[in-house]
């Protein structure tokens, strides 16, 4: 033989048919807005992290100070509430009614998109391209539970 191949008969594994393997199980809804808000909140994470490594961050912070707001209890309180609301959301896509979370997912998205927006203006490129990518994906958000239909009874 002068370097020819035959080819092969492609191998099956026992029990599993060509179309059962090309085939993908739809993801529910509940698991799509949880994976979304975990992604959003890790790119939060990310952002203000690296925001430490800015010299002008960092001094504020030594102030005391984070924007125009006094670094304190009430501060920290607020800044608990404002990222534990999507945080929760992570938990709540996969727990609550679909009738409770979908008007909560209408209100909170959107607010959070607008601090989202309104924390960026002014920003290092970094900052708006996170901010960037939480929005489309609250977009995105937002557009899955729209669509989102109620079960038909049986």
């Amino acid at each position: 033989m002068s370097g020819t191949t035959t080819p092969r008969a492609p191998q099956r594994s026992a029990g599993i048919s060509p179309k059962s393997t090309s085939r993908e199980t739809p993801i529910d809804v509940r698991v799509r807005l949880a994976a979304l808000w975990t992604t959003i909140m890790i790119i939060v994470v990310f952002v203000d992290l690296f925001s430490l490594y800015r010299a002008d961050i960092r001094a504020n912070i030594e102030a005391g100070k984070m924007f125009i707001f006094e670094i304190g209890e009430t501060f920290l309180l607020g800044v608990i509430i404002y990222v534990g609301l999507p945080t929760l959301m992570i938990a709540l896509s996969v727990l609550l009614p679909r009738r409770v979370l979908r008007p909560l997912t209408f209100v909170l998205a959107p607010l959070f998109a607008v601090t989202i927006i309104g924390g960026a203006v002014g920003e290092m490129g970094y900052y708006v391209l996170g901010s960037g990518l939480e929005i489309v994906l609250l977009a995105v958000i937002i557009v899955l539970v729209a669509r989102w239909r109620a079960p038909q009874a049986a």
